[in-house]
């Protein structure tokens, strides 16, 4: 017994390299995929519908496993009400209506699932398709970047009142309610205006929201919008969106933890699609206050993956863009990331200069670089070398890489229950492009 203390520190020694080796990317000493998401959910099949949610709820609801709903149209919760819904509990979007669930300012969701026992919400056709239902919307009254602080969103919603639609306040704190293990397939409805329903958007959500272990797959439109608001994502998972992946914008001040974007070279749109937009307006720039906090986002051990066997000629046929795009007056801090696969792996927008003030607030650090065909560049311009200087620096302690993705992550090639964290000891620690 008298070696116990040394072999306990040996395996100590031995646990924590090998843990701080996957320390880029998503992390975990088991695959916290297992369980809970769905990476093939069309070989699904759920009960038909047993109930009916349509209209307004004004009082405390809940939703529960042994009936399976139908969210007829946009289903609004007002008045300061709770929806409860039970782990296990399946929600379908009608496709003809357009179904979605709009949770109001005031209003709270409790959609607190189990690893074991997840909740979803999916589409109610028979062949399901990206885009056969609207999505999940989320209003809270946390600040946002526009003058008077407020806004509404109106998806083609003709019955609802601006109280129903409207976002924006002063409490950062606010408490929109709980999603947690939670699945949202095939959202993405287009609107009337050409434009999509985003599978969940959280505008002006507060920091008291929980939003974790969160699956969006095969969205038509962005699978996590965030308008403004203090609001914290973290192993999140945004599966072959025809969109983007991560959009924040409108003043959000958010963090995004442990959180995975695979994407395909064959289900983007044309439109534009990325794994992280950073952004603090749109196309209104005139409705926005500069004197109030502009977008800010701090990302940390991401995994972001183009999936491909045939990566170079994707690229060359022009199906393989940028992984994170960053608009003026944005900033984002990136670190421990991963980002595998793409054209370039950043790209800047082009009115942004590139001074010393620009790469405070832009930052990557103990980056991982992988496949990708060019790294950090400026939109429309051809010479990036001064920006792949600078964070190609040791002092940031990024690293770039050609390996294979079978070789760079765990597993990828389960179809169903895919791993990918990094492989141990496939980090090479250089620093040359």
């Amino acid at each position: 017994m008298k070696n116990l203390p040394q072999l306990l520190c040996i395996f100590l020694l031995v646990f924590s390299n090998s843990f701080s080796q996957q320390e880029k990317g998503i992390i975990g000493t088991s695959n916290w995929l297992d369980s809970w998401t769905e990476f093939k959910p069309e070989l699904n099949e759920y009960r038909e519908a047993t109930e009916i949610l349509t209209g307004t709820i004004t009082t405390d609801t809940k939703l529960v496993k042994k009936n399976t709903y139908l969210l007829l149209g946009n289903v609004f919760v007002t008045n300061g009400a709770t929806l409860f819904i039970e782990p296990g509990t399946v929600i379908i979007g009608d496709f003809k209506s357009h179904g979605s669930l709009i949770i109001s300012k005031g209003a709270t969701i409790i959609a607190d699932g189990l690893a074991t026992d997840p909740i979803v919400f999916t589409s109610n056709r028979s062949v399901k398709k990206a885009g056969d239902w609207g999505g999940i919307i989320i209003l809270g009254d946390a600040p946002i970047n526009k003058y008077g602080n407020g806004s509404s969103v109106n998806y083609d919603f003709k019955a609802a009142s601006y109280d129903h639609i409207s976002y924006g306040g002063e409490n950062t704190e606010s408490n929109s309610g709980i999603l947690r293990y939670v699945r949202i397939e095939y959202a993405g409805k287009k609107l009337k205006d050409g434009d999509n329903f985003n599978a969940l958007l959280l505008a002006g959500v507060g920091s008291q929201t929980v939003l974790e272990n969160i699956m969006v797959s095969f969205s038509a439109g962005n699978s996590f919008d965030v308008y403004g608001g203090q609001v914290n994502i973290s192993q999140a998972v945004s599966y072959k969106s025809n969109r983007i992946d991560y959009n924040f914008n409108y003043g959000a001040q958010s963090n995004l933890y442990n959180s995975l974007a695979v994407r395909s070279s064959y289900v983007s749109s044309p439109d534009g699609s990325r794994c992280l937009n950073v952004a603090s307006f749109k196309n209104d720039r005139e409705e926005i206050d500069f004197s109030k906090k502009q977008t800010s986002v701090l990302a940390t051990n991401l995994t972001f993956i183009n999936a491909s066997n045939k990566l170079q000629s994707e690229i060359e046929l022009g199906l393989v863009k940028e992984a994170i795009f960053i608009d003026e007056f944005a900033e984002l801090d990136m670190n421990k990331s991963v980002i595998s696969g793409f054209n370039p792996a950043v790209l800047l927008a082009n009115k942004i200069p590139i001074n010393s003030e620009t790469l405070d607030k832009v930052r990557f650090t103990e980056m991982y670089f992988n496949n990708c065909n060019g790294n950090i560049f400026t939109e429309y311009k051809s010479n990036n070398e001064d920006l792949e200087s600078w964070y190609g620096n040791s002092s940031f302690f990024n690293v770039y890489s050609k390996g294979m993705d079978v070789e760079t992550f765990i597993d990828i090639t389960d179809s169903r229950k895919p791993d990918y964290r990094l492989r141990i000891n496939k980090i090479i620690a250089s620093n040359d492009d």
